[in-house]
């Protein structure tokens, strides 16, 4: 297994979905998105599965534009029933054979690069979700939007913990726009195509996902600290740094994806997070302090041209909704997946 994914955490994801993974088994699922963060986690869990579980395989293609993520650089290559292919989601693509699960993965979600590629970041989320949700029409696809938890902008107070039913706080002209409204807008597009052609759509909205496999370039928060960590530099941390989040690791967050995948109800959006704790950035490092055991030296600083202002004060999901559809419940605490993220990034990331 590659140096990018625990094997302990694999096999822990594969164990927590074991009571609906059979749904995949001689199914054919197009991912895109697949050399990312996440597209990654879902192909591995895939191969997984096709290897200790299933009598007969499910066939994946692995879809990137490769604009932010590697190279496939995995001993997928070697897979027969694992195909992987460079192609950009905006343009249109073809497959002769039925396709049963189309994963919609493909996106630019960390701050620093969609203010870098602003178009591409609404192409792909707009032109490339309507090409998805066409090419499931024609295969009667169940269909799978990752959407994100900055759809809803900065809630008041009073919609803290968010629902889903949550209509949003969002500026449709801002720096994060390019983002949020074209998160926004994919949504639409699949509740339109659901209700106008019947295709079974469901939205995912993930909530500050982090793990090992996280890129040390990748600017959001957890790796920025842990890249400065290694490197033997101050943390930086914006503004006043008592803006709250909530963090899901990633063998959570996998699980949930996976049973919006097979069991979500058609139609639907799920918010899929780790509600607790809700923790202020300065608290984060905090606890960050106590994992490496070591005190670590921070500056307090404005937020730099690269990264877009208007930044939420407060991230925070109700995730009841899909845990009473869906059985959902996050099983690793805060403490212990940062134990697991800055273990891995210690030997992962350069110095």
């Amino acid at each position: 297994m590659s140096n990018f994914f625990l094997g302990s955490d694999i096999k822990s994801i594969a164990e927590n979905i074991s009571d609906v993974s059979n749904m995949l088994e001689r199914k054919t699922v197009l991912i895109t998105g697949g050399s990312g963060f996440l597209g990654k986690y879902l192909t591995e869990i895939i191969n997984y599965l096709n290897e200790n579980y299933f009598q007969e395989p499910c066939y994946v293609i692995v879809m990137d534009n490769q604009i932010i993520s590697n190279d496939f650089d995995f001993e997928w290559t070697e897979k027969a029933n694992i195909k992987l292919l460079k192609h950009d989601a905006i343009r249109e693509f073809k497959w002769k054979k039925k396709i049963d699960y189309i994963i919609h993965a493909a996106g630019i979600a960390s701050p620093y690069f969609y203010r870098r590629f602003p178009i591409k970041t609404l192409e792909v989320a707009t032109i490339g979700t309507k090409n998805m949700l066409d090419l499931a029409r024609q295969s009667n696809a169940r269909f799978i939007f990752f959407s994100s938890s900055e759809i809803y902008g900065d809630p008041d107070p009073i919609h803290v913990p968010t629902q889903e039913s949550y209509r949003g706080n969002v500026s449709v002209a801002g720096p994060r726009a390019c983002y949020d409204e074209s998160k926004r807008l994919g949504e639409t597009l699949c509740y339109i195509y659901h209700n106008e052609y019947g295709i079974s759509t469901n939205i995912i909205r993930p909530f500050n996902i982090f793990g090992p496999g996280m890129s040390q370039d990748d600017y959001r928060v957890l790796p920025n600290f842990a890249a400065r960590i290694k490197a033997d530099i101050p943390l930086q941390i914006y503004s006043t740094g008592i803006q709250t989040r909530t963090f899901c690791y990633i063998t959570d967050a996998i699980e949930g994806f996976m049973r919006v995948l097979l069991k979500g109800v058609p139609g639907e959006a799920y918010n899929i997070g780790n509600p607790v704790p809700e923790i202020s950035i300065l608290d984060l490092v905090d606890k960050i302090e106590k994992v490496v055991g070591r005190k670590l030296r921070k500056d307090l600083i404005e937020y730099p041209d690269s990264y877009p202002p208007d930044e939420p004060m407060r991230r925070c999901p109700d995730i009841r909704k899909a845990s009473l559809q869906l059985k959902y419940k996050p099983k690793v605490d805060l403490n212990e997946g940062l134990k697991r993220f800055f273990n891995w990034t210690e030997q992962a990331y350069k110095g």
